[in-house]
């Protein structure tokens, strides 16, 4: 399972939430949610799929973390996605230059018939 199916309910990205603050058992998470300890679990087991997060067995406890690396490919995307320049912004430098010369030359008086007869 991908990262991305792991991210689709909002319970999990929930759960993420909590798990990017610190490690927790799987009772503590579900006391968090209005849903049952079971659903929790089950929740729990689709971000472990997913790469998301990993779960540890000390005795009867499960205690689950944050996996970070298993949002790299939400991150790639996201940096896929982002706005990107098309050009190097160096080259406004010289429009802008170019654009004042201009200006400024149109700006520059000719010679005016009227002044020569005068």
């Amino acid at each position: 399972m991908d990262p991305f199916a792991g991210l689709a309910d909002p319970v999990r990205r929930d759960l993420l939430r909590t798990l990017a603050r610190g490690g927790a058992r799987v009772v503590d998470l579900a006391a968090m949610h209005p849903i049952s300890r079971p659903a929790v679990s089950k929740h729990l087991r689709v971000l472990v799929d997913a790469g998301l997060v990993r779960a540890e067995t000390h005795g009867r406890e499960r205690h689950y973390a944050l996996v970070p690396s298993g949002l790299d490919p939400v991150r790639d995307l996201l940096r896929d996605l982002g706005p990107r320049p098309r050009f190097d912004e160096s080259a406004l430098d010289g429009l802008d230059l170019e654009v004042r010369r201009t200006v400024r030359d149109h700006r520059e008086p000719t010679s005016d018939p009227m002044e020569e007869t005068a």
